[in-house]
């Protein structure tokens, strides 16, 4: 069967509302003037990744539920306007939703919008199972109805790759996509002990590479036995939103992973693409180009050679 997708990325499509707060954790008062005031745009994790895998030239195909609401609209017109192939199934409680609060220094809050899944939400498996015939990689988004298609997924012989965000290294749900995916990514948000939840994925599960983010602290790569530490990336300007840093290093990294660049230098694709994306305004959805992270990372090699 030709593979003539690059990527699959499945689940993760939604709308934020944009919030600039004077300080987080925002003070309690009766009403605060904001500027530069109140935005909604497309974009939530699984649109993040697949805008970054496809502003660096991979073959991307995104799949996920949405509701035939103005939000689905605007999801639709992103990838529509983008480009990006994207599979809809039907979403009757509507498109997934979240209102980032977003500090001056760039940290974000974001409340998610819990009501609009159903316990019965499901891809339809022929839709799933053509998709993933069709395509090198999958990358699949922690939302609920992703975690039924992880058995097709296999069963089609694309390798996988899935972010548990700020999983505290306990909570149960997040364990079948942990122990599924070939590449883990997690962020060190909420790990008492990185390192031994790392290893623990490991050896529970598939994983050939486990990536814990870590903010300004840069990166922790395991592979094998061996854990790396991978320092951060300055951003080419100043950080005002650290909204998608993490799907943009995602993206770099499997961009690194899927046309064949050794571990380290995917996780410094991952580390210049996730530092781009602070500096983008978190009322745009905007990624960094194959020749601009091609050319940083040509430059940073070169003034810190291995």
């Amino acid at each position: 069967m030709s593979r003539d997708i690059d990527v699959l990325v499945l689940g993760g499509a939604g709308v934020d509302t944009i919030v600039h707060v004077p300080e987080l954790p925002l003070p309690y008062a009766d009403s605060h003037m904001i500027r530069p005031g109140i935005e909604t745009r497309a974009g939530q994790t699984g649109d993040f990744v697949a805008l970054g895998l496809h502003e660096l030239g991979l073959r991307t195909h995104h799949l996920d539920l949405l509701g035939d609401d103005p939000e689905g609209d605007l999801v639709r017109a992103l990838h529509r306007d983008r480009g990006i192939p994207l599979t809809t199934v039907p979403q009757p409680a509507g498109t997934k939703r979240a209102v980032n609060l977003v500090g001056p220094d760039g940290r974000r809050l974001s409340l998610y919008d819990d009501t609009r899944s159903r316990e019965a939400d499901r891809f339809p498996e022929r839709t799933v199972r053509e998709l993933a015939g069709a395509s090198r990689h999958a990358h699949v988004s922690i939302t609920h109805p992703c975690a039924h298609t992880l058995p097709a997924l296999r069963e089609a012989g694309v390798t996988l790759s899935t972010d548990l965000h700020d999983w505290n290294g306990e909570n149960p749900y997040h364990e079948p996509f942990a122990y599924a995916a070939d590449i883990v990514f997690v962020s060190t948000t909420a790990l008492a002990d990185p390192e031994r939840t790392m290893r623990r994925v490991g050896e529970r599960g598939r994983a050939e590479v486990v990536v814990a983010t870590a903010g300004a602290e840069g990166a922790y790569l395991l592979a094998g036995d061996e854990l790396v530490h991978v320092p951060a990336v300055p951003p080419p300007a100043p950080v005002v939103d650290s909204n998608g840093a993490g799907d943009a290093f995602a993206a770099g990294f499997l961009f690194g992973r899927l046309t064949g660049e050794p571990l380290r230098r995917c996780a410094l694709y991952g580390a210049l693409a996730g530092a781009h994306a602070c500096t983008v305004p978190s009322t745009r959805a905007e990624a960094i180009s194959r020749v601009e992270l091609v050319s940083r990372a040509a430059e940073w090699e070169k003034a810190y050679p291995v």
